[in-house]
């Protein structure tokens, strides 16, 4: 099994830039899908984005060309790079690793208000 860490949430004024990483410990993120998913208040859990173990990558529609997935191997972590902020991204952000069973982290909270 693994085990997900968030960090790098907070608040930010619309337009503005977060930088969130995932780190995982227990096992090589190399043998999973790894995600970002982000639940918003009242609203369900939804893929925010997804790297796959052999490198595709897919953005929800919403995010397409704001954010960027990237993933480091070696130091077995996953970020997500957020730019263009909106207050509409505002949600709990949640680390995912999918390889059969699915592991989460805690989430990160992120805010996006003037």
């Amino acid at each position: 099994q693994v085990q997900l860490v968030e960090s790098g949430g907070g608040l930010v004024q619309p337009g503005g830039s977060l930088r969130l990483s995932c780190e995982a410990s227990g096992n090589s993120i190399t043998i999973y899908a790894m995600a970002w998913h982000r639940q918003a208040p009242g609203k369900q859990r939804e893929l925010v984005a997804v790297i796959t173990s052999g490198g595709n990558i897919h953005y929800a529609t919403s995010v397409k060309g704001r954010f960027t997935i990237s993933k480091d191997n070696a130091k077995n972590t996953v970020d997500l790079q957020m730019n263009n902020l909106k207050p509409e991204d505002t949600a709990v952000y949640y680390c995912n690793a999918n390889g059969g069973i699915s592991y989460w982290g805690q989430g990160t909270q992120v805010t996006v208000s003037s």
